[in-house]
């Protein structure tokens, strides 16, 4: 039920963030990758923390073997606060890597085209090919 219950969630979430939120602040994300994959992740792993089960995975246990809480709501927060700690690090890693790459690629061939380009469209200019036939469409 836990899993059903992130899943949800996750995807009620996900949701809000590619239709709501992307809307209010305008960023360019035309695959919607930081709406589902970093926002339902991170939320993901924040809810794994909390759902997380001993019965599911008995990970924790104390010194004569018997099995501990895995999740905040059997009464470990210290999992939670792993998850926190593995989310600052993956987000850590992405901004930076991103920003490394994009430096990168900014350097060697640019990060924009033209505005001629742009205004044409890049699937002709960049691709030779149009993405969309409108004809087909129209009728």
């Amino acid at each position: 039920m836990s899993a059903l219950t992130i899943g949800f969630l996750a995807g009620l979430f996900c949701f809000f963030m590619v239709v709501k939120v992307k809307t209010w602040f305008g960023y360019d994300d035309s695959l919607d990758a930081f709406g589902v994959h970093g926002a339902g992740g991170t939320l993901g792993a924040l809810l794994t923390g909390i759902f997380a089960s001993s019965t599911i995975n008995p990970i924790f246990k104390d010194a004569k073997g018997r099995t501990l809480p895995s999740g905040l709501l059997e009464g470990n927060p210290h999992q939670f606060w792993n998850q926190c700690v593995g989310i600052a690090i993956a987000w850590g890693v992405s901004i930076v890597g991103t920003l490394f790459l994009l430096k990168f690629v900014d350097l060697v061939i640019g990060l924009r085209v033209s505005k001629d380009h742009e205004r044409e469209g890049l699937d002709i200019t960049q691709h030779g090919e149009e993405g969309y036939d409108w004809e087909i469409a129209a009728s």
